[in-house]
Formats: structure tokens, sequence, C-alpha cells
């Protein structure tokens, strides 16, 4: 009888029934982990004996693949956990034991399924383990936490390259010395992080998977990046390993410096990632690929098999989870499934989280469908179309998979989050991650038809999916989809959405009606709003109470509100202590502090102390400092110090600063000096810009060439190309063109770096320009 043992009793004869069916089927760890769908590591702890006890998913897949009796093995599994882990001890901090965990719930992807114990289910199972350039590094992370010292690493690739499962058998080891996994998931991965940061305990990994979802949070995710800067860098909270994944585009975004002057909404993210990402190839090499092979002689099926399909070239990971065929299943599955999958696609890529409510994917998926093929639905359409895209792919994932509400784990004593929103109730579909990063790749310079806003306002509730899909419209110039979104957002709780109609309100000269809406969010406790009041209180002249906002929202931690409190001081001609404040306010990471240091000495005569200012904001990541200080030494006449600091800037990161000045000569009518900055721009850049070879395919001819180079340029995060090509159509006297550019930007999500004054009320969803509507009585 089980209930004979004690736990070290039960978990010996545990390992000891496991050994002797290894023995008897004259198996090795590597031919046994793939005969059971397991990584190797996982097998070796199982039978470790100074390692915890494995899961109830390992036990029952070595004893499927020993043929020993599953359910006595399962018994002493459940025996053993039981005494390892008394009931009456507390735990110290979030997160359970790491072997307690099933690799799937930490979203490692399965590369099949076979039968389940006791059920008539099945389970994922997870092929042999290649390891690769990435695993070494990461392994010396795991090493230094192990050893006492704090690591964070992101695994950067594409959609299915292997990211998660490399973090999950990297963790392997510290399992062996009881070390605690922690995921936050509900009721969101950002506040769940964020609520539950100060109670992570020494020797925890923090699981990140799919960082997006918890670093680039609109709401919370500077925050959370503070938080783990300082749980990493405090050693009486040590030692604790943070790991995460990221998508390219997504490392791109957070990484990415701000243009002269515009918001940073990612400094702290940005500083956090600094040396602390790792690239995952797309492709195994040839080792990695010798090494499959060697594990598929031994008996791994899985990995024979997709080592079969001669067309994936290297593209191992991916096979396995499937990305072929659930690409074949989105280009030639019905044009009712290719309208959902688009529509997922489009939210996804413009802001919505992964669970996308089926009333909104139906309604939203009519405008993707042409004439012909929407006459031609039969009345169960919807019904036919989500069963067939929730049929997996080689028993994997399905193109759109139904999703189920994970059970809320949280402690009794956790606050509510403020604002807090109704999970939907109707049914939830998950787009594949694949088919997600396809869409974004595809879809990237389209945007989405009336049905796709009319359903999201419609159904969506989640308030920060309807405030970002309120910027993706405006970023469009939807500007009315923009407006009504952004209303719902706010009356959802969201308070960049209140202060966004606040801003509008201003433009709109209504001062009471901005009042009210930043009081609003400034009562729900975001420090921006505050700063928004300290503005109006300074624009109206009074001074005092302007302060004492500009203070408490310095206080909470709004960097930008040290540089409202430096205008203060400049109000009465104190300098000195207005730069005191810039100079903090840089330190806070509002990096466009350095400009306003870099004029104040300027405007002081302070030459020297000007350019130190703008070569330590290059220092800071901010290169175009010292571009915006060439432009200034270039107007005042100094050509000389203009060129040099230009091509350092261009040393700095700012690839564009040397064509900026050349642009300014242009405008100046000094076209000789202008060429001879666009020709030391190509000395210094090793070659043309983007921006030099868009300007010679525009003078080409090529216009189309011109504007593609232009919007992957404003991708990345650089829209000079598109302000230069605009320009260059303007002088030309080339109407059309920059009509069509405008057009283009608007579609791509642009319009914003062209100005969206163009159409004053904005575009309709088909591009035309919209009727006059208002606010107030819209």
């Amino acid at each position: 009888m089980v209930e004979e043992h004690g736990g070290g009793a039960a978990l010996a004869e545990l390992r000891e029934r496991l050994r002797h069916g290894r023995v008897h089927a004259g198996l090795n760890m590597t031919r046994l982990a793939a005969r059971a769908g397991l990584g190797r590591t996982t097998v070796h702890t199982a039978f470790q004996d100074d390692s915890p006890v494995p899961s109830a998913d390992t036990v029952a897949a070595l004893g499927r693949a020993l043929r020993l009796p599953v359910e006595d093995l399962l018994a002493l599994q459940r025996a053993a956990v039981e005494e390892a882990v008394p009931a009456a001890v507390p735990k110290e901090g979030p997160g359970w034991p790491i072997a307690e965990w099933d690799p799937h719930d930490l979203e490692v992807h399965p590369a099949g399924f076979a039968p389940a114990s006791g059920s008539a289910g099945s389970r994922g199972v997870l092929s042999g383990y290649v390891r690769r350039a990435h695993d070494r590094i990461l392994a010396d992370a795991v090493a230094d936490a192990g050893a006492g010292r704090s690591r964070m690493l992101v695994l950067v690739g594409s959609s299915s390259t292997g990211k998660t499962r490399a973090c999950w058998e990297a963790v392997q080891p510290l399992a062996a010395r009881a070390w605690t996994l922690w995921h936050p998931f509900d009721p969101t991965r950002a506040e769940h992080a964020l609520a539950g940061l100060e109670r992570v305990a020494p020797r925890t990994v923090l699981w990140l998977n799919e960082a997006q979802h918890y670093l680039g949070d609109p709401q919370v995710g500077e925050r959370l990046a503070a938080g783990l800067h300082s749980l990493l860098t405090d050693p009486a909270r040590g030692p604790v390993l943070v790991l995460g994944t990221l998508w390219p585009e997504y490392e791109n975004q957070y990484t990415a410096m701000p243009g002269p002057g515009g918001p940073d909404p990612h400094s702290r993210v940005r500083e956090l990632l600094a040396g602390r990402t790792v690239t995952v190839p797309d492709t195994f090499d040839q080792d990695a690929l010798g090494a499959a092979a060697t594990l598929a002689e031994d008996g791994d099926r899985l990995l024979a098999d997709a080592l079969t399909r001669a067309d994936t070239g290297g593209r191992v990971a991916q096979d396995l989870a499937g990305a072929p065929e659930l690409l074949r299943r989105y280009e030639q599955g019905t044009s009712a499934a290719r309208a959902v999958l688009e529509a997922a696609m489009d939210a996804r890529r413009l802001g919505v989280g992964l669970r996308l409510p089926q009333a909104f994917l139906t309604d939203a998926a009519a405008d993707y469908l042409s004439d012909h093929d929407w006459d031609r639905l039969s009345g169960d359409w919807a019904e036919t179309t989500y069963a067939d895209l929730a049929r997996p792919v080689h028993g994997k994932q399905a193109p759109l998979g139904r999703t189920n509400p994970r059970p809320t784990r949280r402690p009794p004593v956790t606050p509510a989050p403020v604002n807090a929103w109704a999970a939907p109730t109707d049914p939830t579909f998950r787009l594949a991650d694949y088919l997600d990063q396809h869409g974004r790749a595809a879809r990237r310079l389209l945007c989405p038809p009336a049905s796709f806003w009319h359903a999201a306002h419609t159904h969506l509730a989640h308030p920060g999916d309807l405030a970002d899909l309120a910027d993706a419209a405006k970023n469009r110039g939807r500007l009315r989809w923009a407006h009504h979104l952004r209303l719902r957002a706010a009356r959802a709780g969201h308070t960049g959405a209140m202060i966004e109609l606040g801003w509008a309100r201003e433009r709109a000269k209504d001062r009471k009606g901005a009042q009210d809406l930043y009081r609003q969010a400034a009562d729900a406790g975001d420090p921006g709003a505050v700063r928004r009041l300290g503005q109006l209180r300074e624009a109206a002249e009074d001074w005092e109470n302007a302060e004492a906002l500009y203070r408490q929202a310095a206080d909470a931690g709004e960097a930008e509100a040290l540089c409202g409190l430096a205008r203060q001081r400049l109000a009465v001609e104190d300098v000195e202590g207005a730069e005191a404040f810039y100079r903090q306010a840089a330190e806070a990471g509002d990096i466009n502090a350095f400009t306003n240091l870099v004029y104040s000495r300027e405007y002081l005569g302070d030459r020297q102390g000007a350019e130190a200012y703008a070569r330590q904001g290059a220092d800071a990541g901010a290169a175009f400092v010292l571009s915006n200080l060439s432009t200034l030494r270039e107007r005042n006449g100094d050509r000389e110090s203009a060129e040099a600091l230009a091509l350092e800037a261009v040393g700095a990161g700012d690839a564009d600063a040397l064509l900026s000045l050349g642009r300014t000569r242009e405008q100046d009518g000094d076209r000789e000096g202008a060429e001879a900055a666009h020709r030391k721009a190509a000395d210094a850049n090793g070659g043309p810009t983007t921006a030099h070879l868009a300007r010679m395919r525009e003078e080409a001819g090529d216009k189309e060439g011109a504007e593609s180079l232009a919007l992957e340029a404003a991708d990345t995060g650089d829209f000079y190309v598109l302000r230069d090509l605009e320009w260059m159509r303007q002088e030309a006297g080339d109407h059309e063109g920059v009509e069509a550019l405008y057009r283009h930007a608007a579609d791509a999500g642009h319009l914003p770096s062209l100005g969206l004054e163009r159409w004053q009320y904005g575009l309709d969803p088909d591009g035309s320009p919209s009727a006059p509507w208002s606010a107030d009585g819209d």
C-alpha cells in the first residue's frame, strides 16, 4: 500500500521502479527521453536522487515508455509530493517548485500529443532537445543565479523558434535545487507581476514569457521595469532569475530611441533590456541539424518526422510547432476562414490582447469579404468556420484555437485592482503565434475596414485594448473611430485615454472640460495627469498652483514634471535653478531634457557647456541632441562646427544627422553645401543611407520604391525619410505624389510623422476624407 511509504520512501520506491524499468527495456537516457517525448534534462532529473519529485506528467510519460503500471507510479508520485511539501508550511513568495510545473502550462509549444493517463483525452509531448549557441548563454545565466548572483535574460527571436522551450530546459538544474518558478498571469500578466513583485522570494525564477505583455503594458510596463531593476540589484532579495521571451519587433520598439521632442514611453524598459538579451536564430545550423539527426536515429519520432520535410530549410523548431501547415491553412482556407483570420491578425497587430471574443471576430470579418463571397455565405458559416479553424495541424496548434479562462489563484488578501473589468463570458479564441507574426509583416501597410472598427467598439471591453485601438486609429487618420474608442476606454477607467481626451478638449479651447478629465485621471493615480493640470495652471499664469502640481507629479515619478519646474525657474530668470531641474529630469529618464540643457548653455554663450550636455545626451542614447545642436549652429552660420557635430551624431547612432544638415542647407538655397553634406553622410555610414537611397529612387522616378523605403524606415522609428520625401515632392510641385504619400503613411500607421492636419476630420475606413463631425454631438 502506498500509505505505508513515507515521502522519502515513496520517492525512493518510485525511482527504483523507473530504474528497473529502464534497465529491463535496455534504453539509455537519450533514447528513453525520445520514446517518452521528454527533454533529456527532464529525464535525467527524474532519476537523480538529490532532485525533487518529478511531475505527474513526467512520471506518466516515463511509465508508458517503459511499459510500467502508470497508476501505481502516479500513486507513488502523489505520496512523495505530500511528504516533500507539507501543507502546513507557508510559501515565502509567489510561485511553485519548478518540478511541479508542466512545461505546457508555461506556454511551451507541444510537438505532438499522446493519450493522457486515466482519461480519454490527450496530453502534449515534447521532442528531444537540441542545444544551440543561445543555450550556452542561458546556462551561464542559470549558473550565476545558482551561485547566488541575480540575473535576467530575454530571448529574442521569431515565433516558434524554441525560445520558451530553451528557458524551460535551462531552469531544470535549479529544479534539482528546489527553486520556485512564478508565472504571473491573472488578472492580466502585467498587473499580476507588479502586484506580486515585492513578495518575490530568493531562489525564484520569474517567468515572463511573451514579455511584451508585461513590459509593453502602457499602464504599468514602466513601473514593472523599474521594479525588476530594483529586484535584480538588491543583494538582500537575491538570488533571483528573470527569464523572458520577445519577438524582434517588440525588442526594436522598446529599445528605439525617441525622436527629438517626442515621447519616450519605454525609457525604463530600454534600460532594463540593455545587455540582457540574446538572439535565438530562426534556423538550425549544421551542428544543430546533426544533433537533431542523432536524436532521431536514437528513436525520437517527432524530430525524425520534422527532419524528413526537405522544405524546412533548417526551420526545425517552426516545423515542430506546425508553422508551415498553419500558413497553408491560412492561404488556402475558405474566404470566410481567411476573413476571420485577417480580422484576428489586425486585432493583434493593433494592440488587442491574446483572447479575441468570437462576437468581435464574426462581426469584424464582414468587410474582409467581397460582395460575391458575402452573398455566398451559408446560414451557419460562423459555426463551420470556427470549427474548421480550431482543428489543429499535425495534432499541435490550431490556426484559431478556443481559449478557456484560467482559474484565479490570487491570495485572498490581494486587493482587487482599481477599475477591474469583467472578463468576457462569451467564447474567446487565440490566434496561433506564427500567424500572429505573419500578419504583422504581411499586413503592416494595410488599414482595417469599417466592420473591424465597428466590431471593436461594439464588442471589446478591456480598457487597454480599446485605448490601443484608439491610438492605432489616430495614427491611421481614422479620427472619428479614435475618438469613440477612446471614450469607451476612458469610461472603462483607462487614465491614458482620459488624458488624450483632455488634450483634445484643450485643443478645442475647452479648458474646463480638459481640467475635469485630467482631474479624473489624477484621482485614479496617474501622475501624468497631475502634470497636465500643472500645465493648465502654468498657461493661466497661476505660478504657485502650477509649481505645487509639478512637484506632486515629480514626487510620483513623472520626470517630465521636472521640466515644468525648470520652466518655473526660467520665468523668474533663475537659469541655474532651471538647469538643476533639467538635470534631474535627464537623470530620471527624460532624454528630451538634454535638449533644453543644450539650448540653455548655447543661449548663454557657453558653447563648450552646450556640447558637453549634447554628448551626455548621446551617451544616454539621445544622439539627436547632437544633431539638434548641429542644426542650431548651422542656422547661426557656424558651418564648421555644425558639420563636426553632425558627424559626431552619426557616430553616436543618428545616421540621418548629416542628411538633416543637408536638408537645412537645401531649404536655405545652398545646394552645393547640401550635396557636400549628403556625400559626407554616405562616407560616414559606409554607403548610402536609407534616406539617400529613397532620394535616389524618387529622383529616378521610382516613387513606389521610394515610399517603400520610407515606410520601412518609419517602422523602425526613423521618420526622417518620410518627411524628406514629402519635402522633395512639395518642392517639385508634385501634389498628387504628396497626397499618395500621406494616404500610404496613414494606412501604415505613420500619419503623425507627417502631420494629422491634412484632413481636418480625418479619414473614413475606406480612405476617403471624413465628413465634418463634432466630438460634442457625434
